[in-house]
């Protein structure tokens, strides 16, 4: 689908993720100085493991034709919040809003969104908590600032993200209601291993600490 853009836009769009790249590695750095912390000097680690992604012109064309924009380089910076995309990966749903709270303290980034689809689930039973963060990339003659899309769950809540975004993608998003139902009750019960996951684990700590 790159080959939809404009030659002139398409070579535009490449410049702009030059940029996108550097904002996605700025954040990936604040978050693995984050875990370097968590792992060597704090008592608890509660990120699991971290992945992020660039979107492809491919997908970018794709989803800014499905809003109804026109193919432009512009359009991808200023319609498309997500083209730079980081998932942090938590042990426990209690530590979602910990890390949250941590990445978002700091001075030079910039909220522009959050979401928490844990507390308010989308209607597909999709649970995560969302950012949309302004990061500033320092250049030669100019500071720019772009967005970075920020996902925090639990591995049981990525791990049904990830099938039904496989189930979703074979309907071409028009599930039939039984499987959106069946998606659904599954999403409920992820959310109750992942309470009963902690209970053991607070179990084991209190053991552990009268012993």
């Amino acid at each position: 689908m790159a080959a939809l853009f404009p030659a002139e836009e398409f070579a535009r769009l490449k410049k702009e993720l030059v940029l996108f790249r550097c904002a996605l590695s700025n954040m990936e750095m604040r978050v693995w100085t984050l875990l370097e912390e968590f792992q060597n000097l704090q008592t608890y680690n509660p990120i699991e493991h971290v992945k992020s992604r660039l979107k492809s012109p491919e997908s970018i064309a794709d989803k800014l034709k499905r809003r109804g924009f026109d193919l432009t380089a512009e359009n991808a910076r200023n319609q498309l919040s997500d083209i730079a995309g980081i998932r942090c990966i938590c042990s426990y749903e209690r530590d979602i809003l910990k890390l949250a709270e941590v990445i978002t303290r700091q001075p030079d980034i910039k909220i522009l969104k959050q979401r928490d689809y844990i507390e308010n689930p989308k209607a597909s039973g999709y649970r995560s908590y969302h950012l949309i963060i302004e990061v500033p990339i320092y250049l030669t003659e100019q500071t720019e600032r772009l967005p970075v899309e920020v996902q925090i769950r639990t591995q049981a809540m990525d791990f049904w993200a990830s099938l039904e975004y496989k189930v979703r993608y074979k309907f071409n998003d028009e599930m039939p209601e039984a499987i959106t139902r069946n998606l659904w009750e599954c999403a409920e019960k992820i959310s109750e291993l992942d309470k009963q996951m902690f209970q053991i684990q607070d179990v084991a700590n209190l053991t552990r600490q009268k012993k």
